[in-house]
């Protein structure tokens, strides 16, 4: 039989415990072994639990049983996970988890280990929630070289930018209401600029690419600066505005990275994911576009990812190759005032037809856009693709001219 702890029993770690008994028969098959949870680790006491008797407070009492082989780490950050995560790997338990902040910031150490103990180090839950998208990209695409990986990685910022498109929200208004639904947390700092994405799209391209690639050499914007204005610009473009997080190949073995808000045209799959929904495109050189699209977070969808590994691995005792990635320095990013697509600019001037001009003339062929509520003195357009570099002095020679830059948001081609 083999045995379990899970460390941590909130949200995804009480789900977890959840799934696990309520499938547990059909778990064991696919196992093709006896299963049972005999720990579970928590500071807080859970008398009316019915599963009480596995409670317990010091982790060493896990770590120093022989009979558990593997950890669910669903605790979060890198306070007390970190360590226990080291620890357990090191003992040569396998360790599951959901924890992005720690793979993120320290999966390339950990893999390391679990190979030199051959034991697991899996994470599915840690991006996309429920989605399956880990093992998908080190397994089932692996006759691919992954160039490009995109995509929605945080519901609920995907939530407050359905709600400012469909119902004409601004953005305060919406956040709120994601407060009260509880998708938002009551400091929403981590969702609303980009930091959860951030961590999701590392561990995306660490794993598509080989190297790990850490959350502060990523380039990281939030949707705080979107407004109802730029919302009703690009849907007369045929597009919509979304957090992508991407990450793609360019030449001499360097990747661009980043997270930022980007209008995505409406023939894209990504422009119709709506409400806490997220979808993530994987670009190969094989199969081209592949689309995983589902829940991205919750108490079961988590759950349902975290319970999966813990069967992967009971079943496989020795260590994954390909789930891994090397440490590295990050001098293979490519500095992203490098990074080149289109871009739409919103800009103010108390001559808008003497501006039109200046914007051709500095831009070159632009795309102006109109909508019905246009302020006077305002314009819109959508450039031809150039660097970050070229587009920030090309507005600042706008800006010399009289006008004001209000808004940039990248065009993404996907």
């Amino acid at each position: 039989m083999a045995k379990i702890a899970v460390l941590g029993y909130g949200v995804v770690g009480s789900g977890t415990v959840e799934v696990f008994y309520k499938n547990k028969e059909n778990l064991e098959k696919k196992a093709g072994e006896p299963l049972d949870i005999k720990y579970i680790l928590d500071v807080r006491d859970f008398p009316n639990s019915p599963y009480a008797d596995k409670f317990v407070k010091d982790f060493d009492v896990i770590l120093n049983d022989p009979e558990v082989t593997v950890i669910a780490e669903v605790i979060g950050g890198l306070k007390f996970s970190y360590g226990y995560v080291k620890s357990a790997l090191e003992a040569g338990k396998s360790v599951v988890t959901s924890n992005k902040e720690l793979v993120a910031a320290k999966g390339a150490e950990l893999l390391q280990i679990a190979k030199d103990k051959n034991v697991n180090f899996f994470f599915e839950a840690s991006v996309g929630g429920g989605i399956p998208i880990i093992k998908p990209i080190h397994a089932c695409l692996e006759a691919n070289e992954i160039d490009e990986i995109a995509g929605i990685l945080n519901g609920t910022t995907n939530f407050i930018l359905t709600k400012m498109i469909r119902e004409g929200m601004d953005f305060g208004e919406a956040l709120k209401i994601a407060q009260e639904l509880g998708y938002a947390e009551h400091d929403p700092t981590a969702d609303v600029e980009g930091i959860d994405a951030c961590r999701k799209i590392c561990i995306l391209a660490s794993l598509a690419f080989g190297r790990h690639v850490y959350p502060e050499n990523v380039h990281t914007e939030g949707i705080t600066k979107v407004t109802l204005s730029d919302v009703e610009y690009v849907e007369s473009y045929g597009a919509k505005i979304k957090l992508i997080g991407c990450a793609r190949r360019e030449d001499n073995d360097e990747i661009s990275i980043g997270v930022f808000p980007a209008v995505i045209k409406d023939e894209s799959q990504l422009a119709g994911v709506n409400d806490v929904f997220n979808a993530i495109l994987v670009r190969g050189d094989a199969t081209g576009d592949v689309v995983f699209y589902g829940k991205g977070a919750g108490k079961l969808p988590t759950a349902s990812a975290v319970v999966s590994d813990i069967v992967s691995a009971v079943k496989h005792s020795d260590t994954s190759r390909s789930l891994t990635w090397q440490d590295s320095t990050q001098d293979f990013i490519r500095p992203f005032d490098r990074f080149d697509c289109a871009h739409y600019i919103r800009i103010s001037a108390n001559d808008d037809s003497a501006v039109k001009e200046t914007v051709k003339n500095i831009f070159g062929d632009v795309q102006f856009l109109v909508t019905k509520n246009q302020s006077k003195g305002e314009l819109a357009f959508v450039t031809s693709v150039m660097t970050e570099q070229e587009v920030k002095t090309k507005c600042d020679d706008v800006a010399k001219q009289g006008a004001e830059v209000t808004a940039r948001i990248r065009v993404l081609d996907y």
